[in-house]
């Protein structure tokens, strides 16, 4: 039903399984998210040069990240409206946005946290989808809880 278009900005990145998992993590977020349009999210794999590339030129900050997040509307956390969304004039999907990973970072974040590369980018993939459906992190209150409280439920933490 959804489409999750993964690519990968250069060749040689390894990890031949990030497409399969982050296409599981997607579809189970846009679940959680009772979103039951049919949906396009595009993903680029990248390594460490090439998102610090983008943080740089598109939010001014020059240095690397592990997850960039594109939303391609603006819409309200856990109040998804399809009619307040960008369609793909091709398909009717709801073009909910891009995102970006970095898969150095999803090694080395894994191995950090004790729980391997499978699991951080999955959770990293949760993270994003959120961000194109709303949710945000900013500040320390209200709005972080929510979405710290919804990747949660996803991952399967609760």
């Amino acid at each position: 039903m959804h489409e999750i278009a993964v690519s990968r900005e250069k060749p040689n990145l390894g990890h031949r399984n990030a497409a399969a998992l982050i296409r599981r993590a997607a579809e189970a977020a846009l679940t959680a998210e009772n979103i039951r349009v049919p949906c396009l999210i595009s993903v680029m794999l990248t390594d460490e040069e090439g998102i610090r590339a983008v943080n740089r030129e598109f939010r001014a900050v020059d240095r690397e990240t592990d997850v960039l997040s594109f939303p391609l509307n603006e819409l309200r956390p856990g109040a998804f409206e399809e009619a307040a969304c960008e369609h793909d004039p091709e398909t009717g999907r709801v073009m909910l946005g891009d995102m970006m990973i970095s898969l150095p970072a999803c090694e080395r974040q894994g191995e950090e946290y004790g729980h391997g590369f499978n699991r951080e980018i999955c959770y990293l993939t949760v993270h994003s989808v959120l961000h194109l459906l709303g949710y945000d992190h900013l500040d320390e209150g209200e709005q972080k809880a929510q979405m710290r409280s919804r990747e949660k439920l996803i991952m399967g933490d609760e």
